[in-house]
């Protein structure tokens, strides 16, 4: 499948798994998503398995979106607190898009947590509460880490992925290592056909020596031997050592979390002649992360760093934030560089590199040495110093779920076209909201007539603010109503029926007016066909004891709705609620319904006249 036809579906509003070979593309097409769907008006929610994965695609961990943290499972206790949170209802009802990247380090455990909380907190059943899923990423990199068991749960085999069933976007275009032995190394792997051939191509790199002029990172398996060799490199070197040490703001836990999502050090000690990397983006002072240097000298106290390719830049602080719902959480503030001597091939994960000395001599885990040799451009940039019998590996279970991706993939590219080509710029505009000045008024009529009803001042029930956001952003269902800022669980129970009903009445007169005739509209039925619906509803509530499964069945009959999307929920509640707080039985609770059906009727054909009045 081409970029543009992943691109494509991705912008049909379909759930997705994005993935391919390393080097086909999968992050430049995700930020081309991101940009276009963004510029369409969708919230998206982009998150990553893990907090350096996250800062490639300038996201959050899904642990940290998600508020779940370090739970390793949810009992009823975490269902209650779920449902509790206001905050957390608000955060998933305000996103129509969730993104998930590196799913391969995810566990199927935690994805199905993810997907529970969803369905809990947006009030739906549909997998992940009716959200789009974008899950991106490379099954044959290093999968999720299981301290407790040999055994590996991958988020492919989770009742999550099964219940959501994404669409398979197999990118097979290839745009780095491209005609180099180091490609067909990678893609004999992938598919468990490496030769005598490749071992010894990989073989030829091995004792090689870069050339003294060129800063070569070093990939290990093992945390302390990178920090033992960084440290003897830096001892080794003459004259003054400068230590930076890092700032913070927040809470204690948010800036633990963010300190460990960024790959920064808490204290930074450097001399002249350190090799370094830069370990973010500033694509106007011309680094980005991964970019390799060395530093020169020190000038106002700040180091001088000359990049591989020769500019020199001091380097200022850099600033990396935790938000949650538009708020500022933690804030930490570092030198964006770290010692680059040498690294652990986990913090490898999602850089490119021109080159790399790889010590695979320690591989404990398939995928290892995948993960290692992906990271770099072509062959002539690895020097292999050591590999063991693990080191070229790769999960067994992987490689025939990967062929069936394949083969889902080219049978869905068939039939798919390319996304056109204004949708694959690299910079897109976003298209501004239009605010409706017209609903606004009608809202704040709305306001006016309920605080009266009501007894309290109009700010009670709505601030201007929230109406203005409400006109700008119209929501169509109880779940999107709960993502409007300033409008929580309680605000819904009390008014939100009757602001989708003020919105869809508008939007119905509205599209009268412009000639677009609703096909979901009841005014445009004869008074005889609205009573034949009547009698059949109540016939079928006889029958089947069931209103929501009754609407289904009416809707389905018609081909029409009877109420507005999502509110049957909102009618069963509230003939339960009345039905329970007076006593009565079965025949008097549906005969409050077909008086709350023929009072919507009512209120639909007045609904080009006057305004909704509060009942």
């Amino acid at each position: 499948m081409r970029q543009a036809q992943a691109l494509h579906i991705m912008l049909s509003g379909k759930s997705v798994f994005l993935t391919g070979a390393p080097g086909a593309g999968k992050t430049y097409v995700l930020n081309q998503f991101i940009r276009r769907a963004e510029a369409a008006g969708k919230r998206l929610a982009v998150t990553a398995s893990t907090g350096i994965a996250a800062t490639h695609i300038g996201g959050t961990t899904i642990h940290s979106w998600s508020g779940l943290g370090i739970r390793e499972q949810l009992g009823p206790y975490d269902r209650q607190w779920l449902s509790n949170n206001d905050r957390l209802r608000k955060r998933y009802n305000s996103v129509d898009v969730l993104i998930i990247d590196e799913i391969s380090m995810l566990h199927g455990k935690r994805l199905d947590m993810v997907n529970e909380a969803c369905k809990l907190l947006r009030e739906s059943q549909e997998p992940f509460g009716g959200l789009q899923v974008i899950l991106v990423g490379d099954l044959f990199q290093l999968p999720p880490v299981n301290r407790l068991s040999d055994l590996v749960d991958f988020a492919h085999t989770s009742e999550a992925w099964s219940e959501l069933n994404p669409l398979i976007c197999y990118i097979t275009e290839q745009h780095r290592q491209e005609g180099d032995s180091l490609l067909e190394l990678l893609t004999a792997m992938r598919g468990g056909e490496l030769d005598t051939m490749h071992i010894e191509a990989l073989q030829s790199r091995r004792g090689q020596q870069p050339p003294q002029d060129q800063p070569v990172t070093r990939l290990y398996t093992h945390n302390i031997d990178v920090e033992a060799i960084n440290n003897r490199h830096l001892q080794s070197l003459e004259g003054e050592s400068k230590t930076f040490s890092m700032q913070s703001k927040g809470a204690a836990a948010k800036v633990e979390q963010l300190t460990k999502s960024i790959l920064a050090p808490e204290e930074l000690t450097l001399k002249v002649g350190a090799e370094v990397m830069f370990v973010a983006n500033d694509f106007a002072q011309g680094f980005v992360n991964g970019s390799r240097g060395r530093v020169l000298n020190f000038k106002d106290g700040l180091p001088l760093v000359q990049l591989t390719a020769g500019r020199i830049i001091k380097v200022e602080p850099h600033n990396w934030s935790l938000m949650e719902d538009d708020r500022k959480k933690a804030e930490v503030v570092q030198l964006p560089l770290r010692l680059a001597w040498a690294i652990t091939i986990h913090k490898s994960q999602g850089m490119s590199l021109d080159a790399a000395e790889i010590d695979l001599s320690k591989s404990f885990t398939p995928g290892m040495g995948y993960v290692a040799l992906s990271r770099v451009r072509s062959l002539d940039g690895v020097y292999l110093s050591g590999i063991n019998n693990m080191a070229l590996q790769l999960h067994p279970d992987i490689y025939e779920f990967d062929r069936q991706l394949q083969q889902s993939s080219a049978a869905l590219a068939a039939n798919t076209p390319d996304a056109p080509e204004v949708e694959l710029i690299n910079e897109v505009t976003p298209v501004a909201a239009s605010y409706d000045e017209l609903l606004f008024q009608k809202l704040k009529a709305w306001r006016l007539e309920r605080a009266k009803h009501d007894r309290v001042a109009p700010f009670m029930i709505a601030h201007n603010t929230t109406l203005e956001e409400l006109a700008t952003h119209p929501p169509q269902t109880p779940q999107q109503l709960l993502g409007v800022k300033g409008f929580g669980p309680n605000k819904q129970t009390a008014y939100g029926a009757e602001i989708l009903e003020v919105i869809h009445n508008h939007q119905l007169t509205k599209q009268e007016s412009e000639g677009e005739p609703d096909p979901n509209a009841l005014l445009a039925m004869p008074r005889a066909a609205i009573d034949e619906i009547n009698s059949k509803i109540l016939q079928l509530l006889k029958e089947r004891q069931d209103v929501v499964e009754t609407v289904a069945v009416i809707k389905t009959a018609h081909g029409i709705g009877i109420y507005q999307p999502g509110r049957e929920q909102t009618m069963l509640d509230r003939i339960a609620q009345q039905a329970q707080e007076l006593g009565i039985d079965k025949a008097e609770a549906l005969a409050i319904f077909k008086l709350l059906h023929e009072q919507s009727i009512q209120r639909q054909r007045s609904a080009a006249k006057n305004l909704t009045k509060p009942q």
